[in-house]
């Protein structure tokens, strides 16, 4: 059997030793603060979500996990920033369905949604709800279309990022209604205008909306999904409701910048599991109408390939528009 001299092997063993990734320890991940960017305001299902992981997510890390508010166009700031950051494990982007979406609803979006970020964990699925103010004189969706329908574009509904406005959109065409779409920075601000009466109608996660609807300060006319939610019984679908063929459902996933390494997403994706694992967070969550189906940075890979190729087909369909 023939091989390097062993003198040989003696001298090149320190250039080795020296070489990038050759034999070196990897420093423990995280030594200090994590964030998590929520590129909508404070308020919304996506902040609201977020931060009902923080404290499980820090005791499990061993590190403080903190929610860091960047909202504005569409969700693509807060965003961009997550594009633009250093790949450390230290910043992570908590987003919706509209990360995907955006892509082709958006002209001159500054980051590709699958190619500038790294899988981390699809976090929840969750339903939509189509919700009203007290102050309306329609009590359901049939009577909200009949309104529409006797007084096309006189009724608003508002909408905070690109998946819920197609959710609204998609209601109006399959109702066969028009209707004015008000585009706000956040689920907060939709609903503190349903409560004060100043939005007709408005379409939320069942995450942002629970707690008004528990309160009785605003109505849940119908769920986006072709199944009731466990959370909501009452409320029927859209398709029971008087719209034939309506389904949708949203979701929350994590993810970091397109270089971050993947022992520290596949850690992360772990402690994400671990902390909604956990009696007081699951119980938190599920109390907010979280669906608590985890996917890990593989599977949420394909699970986003697949959103863009339905997003694409939408798009090619005419379903979806580009906003000016």
């Amino acid at each position: 059997m023939t091989g390097m001299p062993r003198r040989h092997l003696l001298a090149a063993l320190p250039a080795a030793l020296a070489a990038p990734g050759v034999l070196k320890a990897q420093p423990a991940w995280p030594q200090r603060t994590v964030r998590l960017i929520v590129p909508y305001a404070a308020g919304g299902g996506t902040d609201i979500f977020a931060r009902s992981l923080t404290d499980g997510l820090s005791q499990v890390l061993g590190q403080t996990v903190l929610v860091e508010n960047r909202p504005g166009a569409n969700g693509s700031i807060g965003s961009e920033v997550a594009a633009r950051a250093e790949a450390d494990g230290y910043l992570f982007l908590v987003d919706t369905g509209s990360h995907i979406m955006n892509s082709y609803v958006m002209p001159n979006l500054p980051y590709q949604p699958l190619r500038d970020f790294a899988p981390v964990s699809l976090l929840s699925r969750y339903p939509l709800l189509l919700t009203a103010s007290n102050a309306v004189p329609f009590r359901d969706v049939r009577g909200l279309i009949a309104a529409a329908k006797a007084a096309p574009r006189t009724i608003g509904f508002g909408t905070s990022d690109a998946a819920i406005s197609y959710a609204g959109n998609l209601f109006t065409r399959l109702a066969g209604i028009e209707m004015v779409e008000i585009p706000y920075r956040g689920a907060a601000p939709i609903l503190n205008d349903l409560v004060a009466g100043h939005l007709p109608t408005g379409w939320n996660s069942t995450v942002a909306a629970t707690q008004h609807l528990s309160a009785g300060r605003i109505r849940a006319l119908g769920v986006t999904t072709t199944a009731r939610t466990p959370l909501l019984p009452e409320v029927p679908t859209l398709a029971e409701a008087g719209v034939p063929g309506y389904e949708f459902a949203g979701w929350y996933a994590m993810v970091g910048p397109a270089a971050l390494p993947a022992p520290i997403a596949a850690r992360m994706h772990d402690a994400l599991a671990r902390t909604m694992g956990m009696p007081r967070v699951r119980e938190r969550l599920a109390g907010i109408g979280a669906d608590l189906g985890i996917l890990g940075p593989a599977e949420l890979a394909a699970f986003l390939r697949e959103d863009d190729a339905r997003w694409a087909k939408a798009a090619r369909d005419g379903l979806i528009t580009r906003a000016l």
